[in-house]
């Protein structure tokens, strides 16, 4: 875990854009976008199959900044997966070399943004992973409880790198994702943000954490549902360690030989 990784140059020119997954937070997300636009960087909004309450926000934050904010509507609700998933494919369809995912409820700093962006830049085909520093506001079931994932992502990697798998602020290098996206398939809910890091991790797509304040979240709306969801994060952790099974010895070697590491 002392390795340090090489920064190279980018293989095309460094053009992120941030991505929005949105569904029901029209109250948050008028000041998260304001947050984002100050970092200089486009923003795609991401409706999710929004009420039309949420609908009319983002259509009105689109043309408040018609050069900076746009909007992709998806007519039915796919989860945080899925909408990322369509920002990937809209980022890639668009010319950009790296997304940067942030939660639309105000939970994430906007103006830790150009941190992201800098550690990017010096290494372009990282996923740059933000590591919480909660405040006060997180409720502790949710913070004990994500330790499991934490453990089950560490087992399934058979690594300590991805410090923490479930912060939805992070800034990923588009060209694997693309290449793994069309190959494999993703979680489309709240178990997408483990899952992609890991499987881009097994494609020896390195990881840099990166801490980033958290609060819980200014809008008072989660979407989280915690049977639902923790039904399909612990599927998602069954099909993650029967795949580490077979890439095993591989994943070994990558620790015994040294492989450049975050």
């Amino acid at each position: 875990m002392s390795d340090t990784l090489r920064a190279g140059p980018p293989a095309a020119p460094f053009a992120p854009l941030v991505v929005i997954p949105v569904y029901d937070h029209e109250h948050a997300i008028g000041a998260v976008v304001r947050g984002v636009l100050a970092s200089g960087l486009p923003c795609l909004l991401v409706d999710d199959g929004s009420h039309p309450a949420c609908a009319q926000a983002l259509d009105a934050l689109a043309a408040g900044y018609p050069a900076q904010v746009t909007v992709l509507r998806l007519p039915v609700n796919q989860g945080k997966g899925g909408a990322m998933l369509a920002g990937f494919a809209e980022a890639a369809r668009r010319g950009h070399s790296h997304v940067l995912q942030i939660d639309a409820d105000g939970q994430h700093d906007p103006t830790d943004i150009p941190r992201f962006v800098a550690l990017s830049r010096q290494h372009p085909d990282a996923v740059i992973c933000g590591i919480p520093a909660y405040d006060d506001s997180v409720p502790k079931a949710r913070l004990y409880g994500r330790y499991a994932t934490h453990i089950w992502v560490w087992i399934n990697t058979l690594s300590l790198q991805i410090r923490d798998s479930m912060c939805g602020f992070r800034l990923y290098p588009l060209a694997p994702v693309t290449a793994l996206v069309g190959e494999e398939t993703i979680g489309r809910r709240m178990d997408f943000d483990s899952e992609i890091l890991v499987r881009l991790f097994w494609r020896d797509v390195p990881v840099i954490s990166l801490s980033t304040r958290v609060t819980y979240p200014s809008d008072g709306v989660s979407h989280f549902d915690v049977w639902r969801d923790n039904v399909r994060i612990s599927r998602m952790h069954t099909r993650l360690f029967f795949g580490m099974l077979w890439r095993a010895p591989r994943l070994l070697w990558r620790r015994i030989a040294g492989a450049p590491r975050a």
